[in-house]
């Protein structure tokens, strides 16, 4: 039960830092596209004002509201360029794994915009600025508050932004000796609208928000499980193979193919063991599988299934190989080579092996109940590379490959054998040709 519990919490922590990973992302992000949009904001009222220059002196008397505008917009753009950097290099003011962070970026944003319009409204003592299409600046904040993902801040931005306009509206409207000089357009009930909408606008963004926080959580799971799914087939086979099965997720239903099947033991396992603690006799053997499972994978083939003091491993499932008959005879001399080197230097006590490799057809996939599965080899040459794995006893080798496998080779490796000829095996009518490495003395 420990153990599930970090299994779990461990899972919880990555996914949290993988979230928060994407929440900066998301605020880098949002600073780009508002630096964007008010570049085009700027640029296009410049534009306005060049072609209706006139009209503009009429509403405003000066033009304070141009020159307030294009300040407003540089202003934000270097501020977002600031945030930008500073979420980027984890500033303390602007790491987003505080809360605050965002509140104080949506606070500062709203904030800009409202004393913008202060100030355009009282050196233009025109509040009809009130009215106009720049108060839509405030949706445009409330709908980027999204790419910060938490739905609280969203309908944070949308009351922050009613309750400012709101209140900006009732006092130079009502209570400012300014509404003497131009009478605001908008009645109460319908800047009271403009606020509800605001309103609206923030809850729809939080909800938004949640959803995608929400299908993102979903995703950060599924890449999680993924990469436990890998790690835990890389304990089987290579990384690029389990990556491979992810890609093509048919290659785990039963389907034939051919496929090379090798088997090894460790010959007097048995009398080695008896006067052997647990312990050494669970060293040893991961000393021994250690590098043999490593070069069975560098030769693109898999462990099935661990038998005692040997295993079964597979050349051509799940993903095809071209000769995979090759792969695994290359894969078993190496493992021959190499045991003799570690033993030579004292590395492992002196051993010997029994391998047997065979091609043939084979059912693969996945077999078992919907509460169990395992990977399989199922066929007539499981079997048989089986019964040529045990007749290395008879013929005092430790490497036999049957002719199916033989015939594959490439002449270089083909004279490292020598033919046997037709030998009975058990369980079987017929006998079948085979092949013997030849020892190091022989070669």
């Amino acid at each position: 039960m420990l153990n599930n519990n970090n299994v779990h919490t461990q899972s919880d922590n990555l996914l949290e830092e993988l979230f928060q990973q994407e929440i900066e992302k998301s605020a880098r992000l949002r600073a780009i596209i508002l630096i964007g949009l008010l570049s085009f904001v700027g640029i296009s009222l410049l534009l306005v004002y060049l072609f209706f220059g006139e009209q503009y002196i009429n509403i405003f008397k000066s033009n304070i509201a141009i020159y307030a505008l294009v300040i407003y917009v540089l202003v934000i753009i270097a501020y977002e360029l600031v945030v930008h950097y500073l979420v980027k290099k984890r500033h303390d003011l602007f790491n987003l794994r505080s809360k605050l962070s965002a509140y104080f970026i949506t606070f500062s944003e709203i904030g800009l915009l409202s004393i913008l319009l202060i100030v355009v409204v009282e050196r233009s003592e025109a509040n009809v600025i009130l009215s106009s299409p720049a108060v839509l600046t405030y949706f445009i904040l409330i709908i980027l508050s999204t790419l910060h993902l938490d739905f609280k801040l969203s309908i944070f931005a949308g009351l922050l932004a009613a309750v400012t306009y709101v209140a900006l509206s009732i006092y130079y409207s009502q209570f400012s000796p300014l509404a003497n000089y131009q009478n605001f357009t908008l009645s109460i009930i319908q800047y009271l609208g403009q606020g509800i909408m605001m309103i609206a606008a923030g809850i729809s963004a939080g909800f938004v928000a949640r959803l995608i926080k929400s299908k993102m959580n979903v995703s950060l799971t599924t890449i999680i499980e993924k990469n436990a799914v890998i790690d835990l087939f890389g304990q089987q086979i290579s990384q690029q193979i389990a990556q491979e099965i992810l890609k093509n997720p048919k290659e785990l239903t039963g389907i034939r193919r051919n496929v090379t099947i090798m088997f090894l033991d460790i010959r007097n396992f048995t009398p080695f063991v008896e006067n052997k603690q647990p312990e050494e006799v669970v060293a040893y053997l991961n000393t021994m599988f250690g590098f043999m499972i490593d070069i069975v994978q560098s030769h693109n083939g898999i462990i099935n299934q661990f038998l005692g003091d040997g295993f079964m491993a597979t050349f051509g499932a799940p993903m095809t190989l071209g000769n995979s008959s090759e792969h695994a005879v290359l894969a078993a001399q190496e493992i021959v080579t190499t045991l003799a080197a570690k033993t030579n230097k004292g590395i492992i006590p002196k051993t010997r092996l029994g391998i047997g490799i065979h091609f043939g057809e084979a059912v693969t996939g996945n077999i078992g109940s919907i509460a169990r599965k395992q990977y399989s080899i199922t066929g007539n040459v499981v079997i048989l590379a089986s019964r040529i794995e045990q007749l290395n006893k008879k013929f005092n080798g430790q490497l036999l490959i049957s002719e199916e496998v033989y015939l594959q080779l490439d002449p270089q490796i083909k004279d490292r054998y020598i033919a046997l000829g037709a030998v009975a095996v058990k369980g079987r009518e017929k006998p079948i040709s085979l092949y013997q490495l030849k020892e190091r003395n022989e070669e």
